[in-house]
């Protein structure tokens, strides 16, 4: 599941955005309000009314300004005003993409309500994320949220609250550990060390809600930050300014003060991808949503400090997708279904005494069900050398129907443990073809 949603690296450094604008305010008596999140493939999806029309957007502390995505009737659907056009540029080894910058919008987002806030809207039809989610995605917010409130994270009950500075107590807190963070262009950064070849390395790393992998380091020699055993090279995500991709491995150990993950998935994307992201010299990668998950984290941007708990996710293992495919919704299939056995509309007498015969009609119908294609497969993966190739759309997993899973279990499956095996019938240009591979472990 972190590869499908590296896809969301959107670590958009925009430039000139020093123009006035409003802030965010609880609209309640307390100050404060509860808001409860969805969690897909270690993304926070909250609820965002944007002048009137309620929307999903990622959480996502890798962006400065709230962005929307294309799909979205901009123009008409959020009557957006005040509006002109700009270039902007994100991860990915390609060009820049046209974006309609807006002010004076009203965002919500539970009781906290800003009357004048600054939006882009982005055009490019590459920017559509549901498909490789699973649901709708309509766009992005970061710092313009978090830097007028304290923002609490509970990943464990998968909720965040959000409350006015003046009004927040911090309790004590015996396990928790507060790291102060420092800002580049509107982005939080902390420093943490990870072991690399038996040496703890002191790296500086940019706090990414967005993205759902561990962990991403640029590589420097100079340092000593390289890959250190075994690796892969696979599709890291899809950034704002086109696919990126790198090497996949392990490190030993990451330490986030007192605290240590160990045998942490570790990406290293090609410099070609990170160029504009490598503009901030100090930076040496990022911290995303598969650690960012856990601990439970208050973010306090007005003093510059996050607050770290870790929650019951901490010991989970970390896993990587063992099969090789990636998958995204690719339209919708016709499925021809049985339904239920139905009573007919009358009952007849049968030839014997007292006697009732039921008739039952098998009946099928057909419906729209969602398609799931190959979008990404990894050279020499499991899938790869069983004959899976692009474009394959899945009919059948383990022999059920591929319909009646949600996008996230099928990606499940092929987390799976090792040596699991996976069975699958797929459509490949009209043809129904069967394919079955066991899952590997690249590191073993």
């Amino acid at each position: 599941m972190n590869r499908i949603c590296c896809l969301l690296f959107l670590f958009i450094c925009l430039s000139q955005l020093s123009f006035s604008q409003g802030k965010f305010h609880v609209q309640n008596k307390n100050k404060s309000d509860k808001i409860r999140f969805k969690f897909i493939n270690n993304l926070i999806v909250i609820p965002v009314e944007i002048n009137g029309v309620e929307l999903s957007f990622l959480l996502d502390t890798g962006v400065s300004k709230p962005i929307i995505f294309n799909f979205l009737n901009v123009s008409d659907t959020l009557k957006i005003k005040d509006t002109e056009s700009i270039f902007l540029r994100g991860l990915g080894d390609g060009e820049q993409v046209e974006a309609l910058k807006s002010r004076n919008n009203i965002f919500r987002v539970g009781d906290a309500i800003n009357l004048n806030q600054d939006l882009y809207a982005v055009y490019d039809s590459k920017l559509n994320f549901a498909p490789r989610l699973g649901i709708p995605i309509h766009g992005i917010m970061g710092f313009d949220l978090l830097k007028d409130l304290i923002v609490e994270v509970n990943y464990s009950h998968k909720y965040i609250r959000l409350t006015e500075p003046q009004n927040f107590s911090y309790k004590d807190c015996d396990k928790c550990e507060v790291l102060h963070l420092e800002f580049y262009n509107n982005k939080p950064y902390i420093n943490v060390k990870v072991n690399i070849n038996e040496k703890d390395i002191p790296v500086k790393l940019l706090i990414d809600s967005g993205g759902s992998d561990a962990l991403w380091l640029f590589e420097d020699d100079s340092l000593g930050i390289n890959v250190e055993n075994k690796f892969f090279n696979d599709f890291l995500g899809h950034g704002l300014s086109g696919s990126v991709y790198g090497k996949r491995s392990r490190v030993k150990s990451l330490l986030i003060d007192g605290f240590k993950l160990k045998k942490v998935n570790v990406a290293f994307p090609d410099s070609t991808s990170i160029a504009f992201a490598k503009r901030f010299k100090g930076r040496n990668g990022s911290i995303s949503g598969n650690i960012l998950k856990r601990f439970n984290i208050i973010f306090d941007y007005r003093r510059a400090l996050i607050t770290l708990r870790k929650n019951g996710y901490f010991k989970e293992k970390f896993t990587y997708n063992k099969s090789g495919i990636e998958l995204a919704h690719n339209g919708v299939r016709l499925v021809r279904e049985r339904e239920k056995f139905i009573p007919s509309d009358h009952y007849s007498k049968s030839d014997t005494q007292n006697g009732t015969r039921i008739v039952l009609d098998n009946r099928y119908k057909m419906s729209l069900k969602p398609a799931y294609g190959i979008v990404e497969l990894r050279a020499d993966s499991p899938a790869e050398k069983a004959g899976l190739k692009l474009g394959d759309i899945i009919l059948t997993i383990n022999g059920k129907p591929a319909h009646e899973f949600r996008l996230q279990q099928i990606m499940h499956l092929f987390y799976g443990d090792t040596g699991n095996k996976i069975r699958l019938r797929i459509s490949r240009k009209g043809v129904d073809m069967n394919f079955n591979f066991v899952l590997e472990d690249v590191f073993k």
